[in-house]
């Protein structure tokens, strides 16, 4: 600003000279004041061209045809142009950091909608659209009360309390797939909402399953707890007999033998559930264990036998070309898996029937096979088996010493060997239990 105000003044002053010196109709002091006068009209008349040039490109300032001019108007475009270019930095870093958080919660396992003080829609993420279904472009400037029908948000909704997610059902949910969404809205800024969503459908179900299971373990040991605390107050209170006393001591000691098994089997899927994936390279002679299988059921078929004086037929088979294998995994888990099934079939077949117990190769496939001769098992009855404690026939199954929980136990343990448990069943005909194996988990012994 300095040095413009000492152009100025040598301008003048050379106009005052020129008019001075140089001869002319007029007094040297006319022809100086007129030379001043000359020159200041001629030094504003440039500076009005350049301000009006420079205020016409700041009416639409373009940092790339800015003017190029000296002096005042051209350090003013250059400084305004340096500003331009940093805004124009600082608005493309913005709408990156703005792009990748937006990014960051559309790949976010939550739903997000943002809502205006009317809880009209503003934005929402593709998570939001699978949950509520609530579209992303088309539902913008939506009331969400007009897209979520649903009275138990719309209670929510008008009491302003929302300090706890409330449980709805979501947009896929069905009768045969349920699906739950819990939702909770968070006010913030000028009014504004934020909603966020998240499918607890498998905590749900995990609830249910919970409540359930405990239920069910406690009915399974209240029972025979109940009949022990029976005899207990018989024997205390009655002069008994020698043979009663024996009598009563031995059903004793079937409902606490239940309630071990019931306890033993439990313990059983929890180690289950709770130890890391048996190793395949973890290698055991299939002969062995088929022998140990052989023993046991046999045992068992004893026991029966004596008990209930019934007679079954039992085979098992094993073909020459399949001896000499090994099987990987944990040994103890595939033996308690073979052993449910054919205590099953022992327990359930009644007497006279048959049972056989085979192991053979199908293309890339071993399967072990427990065929009876039994009731059978209607067919509504089959995608249930394997839930805990879900029997067919209740009483048959507390006559037999069942716990609810053995087929389970065996689809926990063909899950965790890459294996399946496949069911087939006629009723009046029998039942085919089967145990699949990946070739992957057999091998020749090597020599």
């Amino acid at each position: 600003m300095i040095s413009r105000l000492f152009f100025f003044l040598i301008f003048l002053l050379l106009g005052f000279l020129l008019g001075f010196l140089l001869p002319h109709g007029l007094s040297p002091w006319q022809g100086a004041c007129a030379g001043v006068v000359a020159v200041a009209v001629l030094l504003f008349t440039l500076d009005t061209w350049r301000a009006l040039f420079f205020l016409r490109w700041i009416k639409s300032p373009d940092i790339f045809n800015a003017p190029d001019q000296s002096g005042f108007w051209g350090e003013s475009a250059d400084r305004i142009r340096r500003l331009l270019k940093q805004r124009d930095a600082e608005i493309r870093a913005s709408e990156e950091n703005l792009r990748q958080f937006l990014s960051a919660i559309q790949a976010s396992p939550n739903g997000v909608v943002l809502m205006d003080k009317e809880w009209h829609i503003v934005w929402s993420n593709r998570t939001a659209s699978h949950h509520l279904g609530i579209d992303p472009d088309r539902d913008v400037k939506q009331l969400i009360g007009y897209l979520l029908r649903n009275p138990a948000f719309s209670a929510y909704a008008r009491s302003s309390l929302y300090e706890n997610e409330i449980v709805i059902e979501g947009r896929e949910n069905r009768t045969e797939h349920p699906q739950k969404i819990a939702v909770q809205v968070f006010p913030y800024g000028d009014g504004r909402k934020l909603l966020l969503s998240r499918d607890v459908t498998a905590l749900e179900k995990a609830e249910v399953m919970r409540r359930d299971f405990v239920a069910n373990v406690s009915h399974e040991i209240r029972t025979p707890l109940t009949v022990l605390m029976g005899f207990v107050e018989t024997m205390q209170n009655l002069a008994l007999s020698p043979d009663e006393t024996h009598n009563y001591l031995q059903l004793m000691s079937q409902q606490a033998l239940r309630m071990q098994t019931l306890v033993q089997d439990l313990l059983t899927l929890s180690n289950l559930e709770g130890s890391p994936l048996p190793s395949d390279s973890n290698w055991h002679s299939f002969d062995l264990l088929w022998m140990n299988c052989y023993e046991d059921a046999y045992a068992l078929l004893n026991v029966i036998s004596q008990k209930d004086n019934s007679n079954h037929s039992l085979h098992f088979e094993l073909p020459e070309d399949l001896q000499g294998y090994e099987i990987s995994g944990a040994v103890d888990e595939i033996k308690s898996a073979f052993s449910n099934l054919v205590s099953n079939a022992l327990r359930y077949t009644p007497s006279g029937g048959a049972i056989s117990v085979s192991w053979n190769r199908k293309e890339n496939i071993f399967e072990f096979s427990v065929v009876d001769t039994g009731a059978g098992i209607a067919a509504e009855h089959l995608p249930r088996l394997t839930e805990r404690f879900y029997r067919v026939d209740r009483s048959r199954s507390r006559d037999t010493g069942g716990t609810g929980l053995g087929l389970a136990i065996v689809k926990h343990v063909m899950q965790r060997h890459d294996g399946q448990l496949r069911i087939e069943s006629k009723l009046n005909v029998g039942s085919n239990f089967s145990l699949v194996f990946p070739a992957s988990r057999l091998r020749v012994k090597p020599l």
